[in-house]
């Protein structure tokens, strides 16, 4: 029996819509797919919709891959990094430029972390309105007795 497509080319199961339809089973393509989304940062929501699968059943086919979420972006950079040294070791110049730009942004990126774990602020204290308006009110005033004082040193005359 030849295999059925939907519109965007994914294989339509036989059995889909009929009672006693076959288990959803994960392959290697659907794997590969999901973590090129949590990659890029995609919901789970999102993901099982475009696999056409609920949400209970995304979670129970790829537990495995979820529970790497929050470095698949780390995990991708360094299939990215592999491949494009695999590449510069071969001789292709683009590659080895490549290679150049990801290292530059990995080191910008670890000097942003370096940067941002250092700098921490300890937490202000919350003021209220009547303080805040007593403040300005204060601020106002010296800075008008300093353009009085200012007015009044020009105009004397010795």
């Amino acid at each position: 029996m030849a295999e059925v497509f939907d519109l965007f080319g994914n294989p339509v199961e036989a059995g889909t819509g009929k009672p006693g339809r076959p288990r959803k089973e994960a392959t290697t393509e659907d794997r590969n797919k999901v973590k090129l989304l949590l990659a890029v940062g995609w919901s789970n929501d999102r993901i099982a919709a475009v696999l056409h699968m609920s949400l209970p059943t995304f979670r129970r086919n790829f537990f495995q891959e979820l529970k790497f979420r929050g470095v698949a972006r780390d995990m991708l950079d360094a299939r990215r990094l592999e491949l494009a040294m695999t590449a510069a070791r071969a001789g292709n110049v683009g590659a080895m430029r490549q290679v150049d730009r990801l290292v530059e942004k990995f080191d910008q990126m670890e000097a942003e972390r370096a940067y941002a774990g250092q700098k921490k602020e300890a937490p202000t204290e919350k003021v209220g309105k009547k303080v805040l308006d007593e403040t300005l009110a204060l601020d106002a005033d010296a800075a008008l007795m300093e353009e009085l004082e200012q007015e009044t040193r020009q105009s004397v005359r010795h």
